[in-house]
């Protein structure tokens, strides 16, 4: 079966290239017969009666050598012979998934790296490029030079005419490639296929270029990814340890209080209770809200005023209004559970911790900060934690959020988060059960 559709092809291309040939051969005989008989009424032309009919025996044969050759050419190009394959001019008709600029760049960079391209006009504008490609002999040096027929017509160059048309967020290209002559120099010569050629190279270039962007694309995803994976695995650690020492020192405290001042330590295991809700992970781990961190802060902080007494003030100016703004969990208490390891409880005195919230335009600028011993003192930490917060905030907003940490005044440590606010207003409205 398929032998036969083989078979039946190789009949079809056979007839297409025999009528083929014979269009070159019979335009090429009405042209020699109407020259020669212009000429035969010269008197020199008359004396050399047996040269026409060797002139046109030899052209003729030259003209069946070359055309089948195209035909052999075309062939090894493009598997098959047709009007298309076989004509001079090529055009194409390219979808790019791009917007019509960047469509354009990747097709003007195309034919840029053609070979042998030459007088290239480009206008990103009109999204037209215009470019001249010499035409390379595809057999080497060419034997016959000026004695083969199909060189004596027109341009020995190839142009190319390509525009982007817009389309809905993609770009639409027509390529057109084309011999440097008019068309009626197609009845008596033949490109050798350097037109298709030069067509097929851009469309695979284009090919190839949609392929290399889509091929970042998929590895930046997984990137993005794989990054997100390990930001969660981070808050996933966090969230399992939910400090160790703090629980151990707190649960020992309690166990004090409970003999010396049963209402101190009903009232700390409360606030222990109340924090411990709100660090075990949730089963969608999907962002919180300020207002779900300033609980677990706040119970954090109360705990640690029983503990500390005197030595630990708490001041929070949250405006009701913020307190739906999204906020990554663990965030806040990270930052919080720095200005006390780091600021306050290495301090003699103790001190205070200030959370303060702000909306500015767009964004909203959330600040924890100490009077503590700042940024001078010995055993201020790894950073490991900011640095968390940080990669933290890029993933889940991008550019539009941020982290500032700067010395206070007089002094401690005040660190700032700045995320966008258009999310309040979508958690606002929705309805409570």
């Amino acid at each position: 079966m398929l032998a036969s559709q083989r078979s039946t092809i190789g009949d079809i291309d056979v007839i297409k290239g025999f009528f083929f040939v014979a269009r070159l051969v019979v335009a090429w005989l009405l042209a020699l017969t109407f020259v020669f008989t212009l000429m035969a009424n010269s008197g020199p032309f008359r004396s050399m009666q047996p040269l026409p009919e060797i002139i046109v025996a030899v052209v003729l044969a030259l003209v069946v050598t070359g055309a089948f050759s195209h035909l052999r050419r075309v062939r090894l190009i493009a598997g098959q012979v047709n009007l298309d394959t076989l004509g001079n001019r090529q055009r194409r008709q390219i979808e790019l998934p791009f917007e019509a600029g960047e469509a354009f760049d990747m097709l003007d960079a195309a034919i840029r790296e053609l070979p042998h391209t030459e007088e290239i006009e480009s206008a990103r504008d009109s999204l037209q490029v215009r470019a001249k490609v010499r035409r390379p002999s595809p057999y080497g040096r060419a034997v016959l030079g000026w004695l083969n027929p199909f060189s004596w017509l027109g341009s020995r160059r190839n142009q190319i005419f390509a525009t982007v048309t817009p389309s809905d967020g993609t770009g639409s290209v027509t390529l057109v490639c084309e011999p440097e002559s008019g068309a009626w120099t197609d009845w008596f010569r033949v490109d050798d296929g350097t037109n298709l050629v030069n067509a097929e190279a851009i469309s695979r270039a284009l090919a190839r270029r949609v392929a290399e962007r889509r091929r970042r694309e998929q590895q930046a995803a997984t990137q993005a990814a794989t990054d997100k994976e390990l930001a969660q695995a981070r808050l996933n650690l966090l969230h399992a340890q939910v400090e160790p020492h703090f629980l151990y020192n707190t649960l020992a405290s309690a166990q004090y209080l409970t003999r010396s001042e049963p209402a101190q330590a009903d009232r700390m295991l409360g606030h222990l209770i109340q924090y411990l809700r709100h660090s075990l992970p949730s089963a969608e781990e999907t962002l919180s809200t300020l207002g779900e961190e300033l609980e677990r802060a706040r119970a954090y902080l109360e705990i640690l005023k029983i503990r500390m007494g005197a030595r630990l003030e708490l001041r929070i100016e949250v405006p009701d209004a913020l307190r739906a703004v999204t906020l990554p969990p663990m965030m806040l208490q990270t930052l919080v559970e720095n200005a006390i390891k780091h600021g306050l409880e290495p301090k003699p005195g103790g001190g205070t911790v200030w959370i303060l919230a702000r909306r500015d335009g767009d964004s909203v600028a959330v600040t924890v900060a100490d009077d503590g011993q700042g940024f001078g003192a010995a055993g201020g930490g790894t950073g490991i934690g900011l640095k968390n917060v940080r990669e933290r905030l890029q993933l889940v907003y991008g550019p539009r959020a941020s982290l500032a940490v700067v010395a206070n005044v007089p002094e401690g440590v005040a660190a700032t988060l700045t995320v966008p606010a258009q999310q309040m207003a979508l958690i606002a409205a929705e309805p409570r059960p």
